[in-house]
């Protein structure tokens, strides 16, 4: 009896070439079809790009062919994004699962990382920040939670979702990570299910929606038909997610916590002056992504 997810390298070569040339016409970027039969079959980027996967007898499919090929077809007619027909996408050192029930971790977040570790490294409260609670406020897929998880190993991380089945997800990926005895997963809309952390967070981040309402159906067709406008829709102004976050985190901050969120290209200033409004954040900074669009927004609490 034959494996129908077996196939000779000849064949899966024949499969990418025409799956390449449909996603031209279709306006979908080729490399693509690398990255999906990197996900689901046992084959390397540089065989690809070579072509020596074509001198391989035999080669395993996660699924059989023609379901690969009804996938990409999802790919090119209704532009399901290809992480979610794979059911994973890459983020920092980690694969990740992911469902239409959670945006997909984008590149640029990666570095909002790094920035909390800057942050507490040039903290004069930095070991005891590092020690603390920290809060990624909207997980969806977990994806900043276990980056925390992995940088500050002696924090407590809660990862606060609204969405139910995101929760599942982003446990799903901690568990995958080995990751879970080191966040607690809150389900509740923001602040809502952390009562008892009020004046005990060493730092809130977060990747909220912030959106504006109107722009959304100008999104790529991937993003407004595919991703859950939850996590999309910031309100009118895209603002109505950020407001919340600089008015109700001092509640729930120590002295000297870290506030850091990631916002829209061009809502830098906006959440600056929002921050300065409410009197007692400090060291407010705006910073830029590695396209040098302004990405990402960190402030200090202090009550006086």
């Amino acid at each position: 009896m034959t494996d129908d997810r077996s196939i000779t390298g000849h064949d899966l070569w024949t499969w990418r070439e025409t799956a390449r040339q449909a996603a031209k016409a279709a306006g979908v970027e080729a490399r693509e079809v690398d990255w999906l039969l990197m996900a689901v079959a046992d084959v390397d980027g540089l065989a690809l790009k070579l072509g020596t996967v074509q001198t391989r007898s035999q080669i395993t499919l996660r699924y059989p062919l023609a379901e690969l090929e009804q996938r990409w077809q999802q790919r090119l007619t209704q532009r399901v994004p290809v992480q979610y027909l794979v059911g994973e996408t890459p983020w920092r050192d980690l694969t990740l699962a992911v469902s239409p029930a959670v945006l997909i971790p984008r590149p640029e977040t990666e570095l909002i990382i790094d920035l909390a570790a800057a942050a507490i490294a040039n903290s004069p409260m930095g070991d005891q920040l590092a020690a603390g609670v920290w809060v990624d406020m909207g997980t969806g897929s977990g994806a900043i939670a276990l980056g925390l998880a992995q940088t500050f190993s002696a924090a407590t991380i809660l990862a606060v979702d609204f969405s139910a089945e995101a929760l599942a997800l982003a446990q799903q990926n901690a568990a995958a990570t080995g990751l879970s005895h080191r966040i607690t997963f809150c389900h509740g809309s923001w602040f809502e299910p952390l009562a008892a952390y009020r004046g005990q967070l060493s730092a809130l981040v977060s990747n909220p929606p912030y959106i504006p309402s109107a722009l959304l159906p100008s999104l790529d067709p991937e993003v407004v038909n595919h991703e859950p406008a939850a996590a999309l829709d910031g309100g009118d102004d895209g603002l109505t997610a950020l407001r919340l976050l600089v008015a109700q985190a001092p509640d729930y901050l120590v002295a000297g916590g870290l506030w850091l969120v990631e916002t829209m290209a061009g809502q830098g200033e906006a959440v600056k002056s929002m921050l300065e409004a409410q009197g007692h954040y400090r060291d407010i900074q705006v910073w830029l992504d590695l396209a040098g669009r302004d990405r990402f927004v960190q402030a200090t609490w202090f009550p006086d």
